[in-house]
């Protein structure tokens, strides 16, 4: 199963997730990233991040959704609301879901809040993602509404806290 982690810039959150995914995914599963108005970079602060949670980053790049290597299986975005942020909406055949994430690379202010958005949004992320791979995965795989029922569920958890 492929699954597709998009935003706008694809240099923060859903870099974030792609590499989180991909270090804790069962064989079979693969997360890859895209951007609708890719940054062409990513953000040093989600590589430095990835780096000191033991996460590869080999590979990471900032892309955009037209230059996909495979056909995404699920798609979820992880666009927040933070300055009016339009959502990119996936057009394929794709199960698409939503989990809302604030972009740390729009928080301004010392070193350590910044660092700190960064931090809030890789917990969110990866609890998301430790949420999903806790599934039944085997049996949801072959099950798209109880998938898309599970991965919505998912998408609300942490809400409140932003």
């Amino acid at each position: 199963m492929n699954v597709l982690f998009l935003c706008t810039g694809n240099s923060c959150r859903s870099i974030l997730a792609e590499a989180t995914f991909n270090h804790l995914a069962p064989v079979g599963w693969q997360a890859l990233s895209a951007g609708s108005r890719p940054a062409g970079f990513v953000h040093p602060r989600s590589l430095a991040l990835l780096a000191r949670e033991d996460i590869a980053t080999v590979g990471l790049t900032s892309k955009s959704w037209d230059a996909l290597p495979v056909v995404p299986d699920i798609v979820v975005t992880v666009c927040g609301s933070a300055a009016g942020e339009a959502c990119p909406a996936y057009l394929g055949s794709a199960l698409r879901s939503h989990w809302g994430v604030d972009d740390p690379a729009h928080v301004t202010g010392t070193d350590a809040e910044v660092d700190a958005a960064f931090g809030r949004a890789y917990r969110t992320l990866r609890a998301r993602i430790e949420a999903l791979l806790a599934l039944p995965l085997d049996t949801l795989q072959h099950d798209r509404p109880a998938l898309k029922a599970a991965l919505d569920r998912i998408g609300a958890l942490g809400a409140r806290e932003r």
